[in-house]
């Protein structure tokens, strides 16, 4: 447990060192919108809990199943076309994305409170190519109110290869940030 207590400390020094980035309202007072604070949460291997049974359609009409990503790790990342700081890290999770994609890591968007042809102008102008499903109404994101609830926009929660909920972060995501709570997720679970 001791780890994970490190690198949530240095992965949150190197996020507070980018200002108040995360905290950002991006939409303004009365919007409704929550910045995140950049907190990490990294659970231990041993009090992970399943996630759960995330079923919905691509922004490409495609269904996705959370369940058919069990045996990878699952990146989830919670984002709207109208957020700042969701501008701001998408080319960050296209990054990582790129440099993971074959190594049995999995990203998916998880698209809230948008329109379905504004966020797919989003994906399009970010140069996004991992799936998104659309969540319009938020009851996808609903479902991890046992687990780790996505509180901000943007979140980034992370899934292991067990399917259990092993991660979240809470706003705007470096490149580096994520590569470190991908790489101790999996560590983690080797431990675990």
């Amino acid at each position: 447990m001791k780890p994970l207590l490190v690198l949530a400390a240095a992965v949150l020094a190197l996020t507070a060192c980018g200002g108040a980035e995360g905290a950002d309202s991006g939409a303004g007072s009365g919007s409704g919108f929550v910045g995140g604070d950049g907190s990490i949460v990294l659970i231990d291997p041993a009090d992970r809990v399943p996630a759960p049974a995330l079923v919905g359609t691509t922004l490409d009409g495609d269904q996705y199943a959370l369940i058919d990503d069990r045996g990878d790790v699952v990146v989830m990342n919670v984002w709207a076309s109208w957020c700042a700081p969701c501008r701001a890290e998408a080319p960050e999770l296209q990054e990582v994305w790129s440099q993971v994609q074959d190594d049995g890591v999995q990203f998916v968007g998880l698209n809230t409170r948008d329109s379905t042809l504004s966020a797919q102008r989003f994906v399009e102008t970010m140069g996004l190519t991992f799936p998104s499903v659309q969540d319009a109404d938020g009851r996808l994101q609903l479902l991890f109110s046992d687990s780790l609830p996505p509180q901000a926009i943007p979140s980034t929660l992370v899934v292991d290869r067990e399917g259990r909920v092993a991660a979240r972060i809470l706003g705007k995501v470096s490149a580096a940030t994520l590569r470190g709570v991908i790489d101790e997720v999996d560590r983690g679970e080797e431990r675990g």
